[in-house]
């Protein structure tokens, strides 16, 4: 996709910043190429809009060379794929409470871009786009897959097809005639990183779990220190159909955070009168077939 580059702004000696550069696909048509800068402008302009203490503020962004820029607060620290192996790397877990503690705040900036309007989604939540600063602040980075969810544009089913980490990204984000991501989408790719921090383990990739449903272990079985509640609430979290999932990520923090239990599963439609209108129609025919039932129950018996 690109590099990120560190990067000290001349105009404001001392001040540092993160530069990403979007990288053209080298056999993609003239035309493709300009869909892909018009789509970075775009994104662009909506990243330079937000403001949260969560997301790294962009300040600037521009084309050069054909290549496209993003300008952003360079953010300090290790991303929590670092930490994490680090922790894991000595022998230890992370502790349930540290990371429900980075979970708030993640969730605090993702309840944030999904409340605009339309919802912007992030579509590539995972440890090692969520830095820790020295003062202990989450920060979620890159934001080279953002979309803005408009369902009645074609580009926001299929732009996105093959895109983000295969261990985070739900069956629906790989595209296809049917997919389609919502905010649900990113409260999967949530739910598969806290499943990472609290067990330590990759969390197992939605197509390795279509092909093989046991093959997803609760992250309680997996670290015991884990309390049920916040398993059960990761699982609801990685459900493999998006209706499963919570409704949306306030209703999530409260199960994950809160005294709220999380619901039971989604029951079956009620049944249709088709049967009984079906039974209605061919009433005769089962009478016969009864019939000729008994009669042959009958000789049988006499």
């Amino acid at each position: 996709m690109g590099s990120i580059y560190r990067a000290e702004d001349t105009r404001l000696p001392g001040r540092f910043c993160a530069i990403k550069e979007v990288q053209p696909d080298p056999n993609a048509t003239v035309e493709l190429r300009l869909q892909a800068q018009q789509q970075f402008l775009q994104e662009a302009s909506i990243l330079a809009r937000l403001d949260h203490p969560n997301l790294p503020k962009v300040s600037d962004f521009f084309n050069q060379d054909g290549r496209d820029y993003l300008v952003m607060d360079f953010v300090p620290g290790k991303d929590l794929r670092e930490v994490g192996d680090e922790t894991w790397g000595q022998g230890q877990v992370l502790s349930e409470k540290v990371v429900l503690s980075w979970a708030e705040q993640i969730i605090d900036a993702l309840i944030y871009l999904h409340q605009h309007d339309p919802p912007v989604l992030h579509r590539d939540i995972k440890p090692s786009n969520i830095k820790l600063t020295p003062d202990g602040r989450i920060k979620l980075v890159d934001f080279g897959l953002v979309k803005l969810l408009d369902e009645s544009d074609v580009r926001t089913i299929t732009v996105v097809q093959g895109r983000g980490s295969a261990l985070y990204t739900p069956l629906e984000q790989y595209g296809g005639d049917t997919g389609h991501t919502d905010i649900r989408s990113d409260i999967y790719a949530l739910g598969a990183t806290l499943y990472q921090l609290m067990t330590g383990q990759m969390p197992p990739s939605a197509k390795g779990r279509f092909l093989n449903p046991g093959k997803m272990r609760s992250p309680q079985a997996l670290n015991p220190q884990i309390s049920r509640k916040v398993s059960d609430a990761v699982l609801w979290a990685m459900e493999m159909h998006p209706d499963d999932r919570p409704e949306n990520l306030m209703v999530f923090r409260q199960v994950l955070l809160g005294d709220m239990s999380r619901p039971g599963p989604r029951t079956p439609p009620p049944p249709t009168d088709d049967l009984a209108s079906a039974i209605g129609e061919n009433r005769g025919l089962l009478l016969l077939i009864l019939a000729l039932f008994l009669l042959a129950v009958a000789l049988t018996i006499f």
